[in-house]
């Protein structure tokens, strides 16, 4: 579906890309690792057509050097943030069809496979931002595009938010949809990629199936617990007596994980009767210290 070879962008003196190659084949949702910098958003511009490279790039078989308006037809785009005019969802997907050139007819459709049917006569200000991206995915699904690209599609959302998105992300993969998308969070790779490219400095420096990322990479997890503010001394001793590394903040608590050991923390607080509010999942290294915000 997409073949990307010596893949080349320099800006000025700088490489943002530096011979890049991998292929993608139809179906498969592959996730963009690295950290900021590292080329992830250069790739998916040169995917996207908006902007020149060096090398080789076909999309379903199209060259996007010679062929960059049918290339791009294929693509459905989901930046991180959309900003919408003020109408309804409904006006909102006819006005985007009108401009993409698609059938109008197809708005329902795809306000179905984004569970955004009820919400249809909304006016998009009155959207959560949960529900905004959704609208955003609407517009990309609007031309029945076989690729879907997005752009760290998650990292404005709330938990919850976070976990519709993926869901339905997973369902368009499943009906044969090739996904291609950018995140800095192991467990939206995890849930989300059959195969991760990792960019560092502008070039691929690991390929890999999601589940040995953080092997491969020394990654740190950590399981953020929000528990209620009667139950968070108790937390605290359980967490500490089983022997995990923690970091309090405010109503919550920081707990490192290993890749598979999320409930196993979780478990321990059910079996002291302590209520779990919700968790997440975060990566990286957290500053072991006392904060007092939420």
């Amino acid at each position: 579906m997409i073949t990307a070879t010596n893949l080349t962008k320099r800006y000025g003196r700088v490489t943002a890309l530096d011979n890049v190659s991998f292929t993608i084949t139809a179906g498969e949702a592959v996730a963009l690792w690295g950290a900021n910098g590292a080329g992830k958003t250069t790739t998916l511009r040169c995917l996207l057509g908006v902007q020149g490279f060096e090398g080789h790039l076909t999309i379903n078989g199209i060259d996007v050097h010679t062929q960059g308006k049918a290339a791009r037809a294929a693509i459905g785009y989901v930046p991180q943030e959309t900003v919408f005019y003020d109408m309804s969802v409904l006006e909102t997907l006819h006005f985007y069809a009108r401009l993409k050139k698609t059938d109008s007819g197809r708005a329902n459709a795809v306000l179905e496979q984004v569970a955004l049917v009820e919400h249809c006569a909304k006016r998009v200000n009155m959207l959560s931002g949960g529900m905004k991206q959704r609208l955003a995915l609407a517009v990309a699904l609007l031309a029945d595009p076989p690729v879907l690209v997005l752009d760290e599609p998650t990292a404005n959302l709330d938990v919850k938010a976070q976990r519709d998105f993926i869901h339905t992300i997973q369902q368009l993969n499943q009906s044969g949809k090739t996904i291609v998308f950018s995140s800095h969070r192991l467990d939206e790779v995890i849930a989300l990629g059959s195969r991760v490219l990792v960019l560092s400095d502008g070039r691929l420096s690991l390929e890999c199936p999601p589940h040995e990322l953080a092997t491969k990479l020394g990654l740190h997890r950590w399981l953020r617990i929000w528990v209620p503010a009667h139950h968070k001394e108790n937390t605290l001793k359980v967490l500490e007596s089983q022997g995990y590394a923690i970091m309090p903040n405010g109503r919550s608590v920081y707990v490192q994980v290993n890749l598979g050991g999320k409930i196993a923390p979780l478990r321990s607080l059910e079996l002291a009767n302590i209520p779990i509010e919700d968790f997440d999942l975060l990566d990286g290294d957290l500053a072991l210290k006392e904060e007092n915000h939420d």
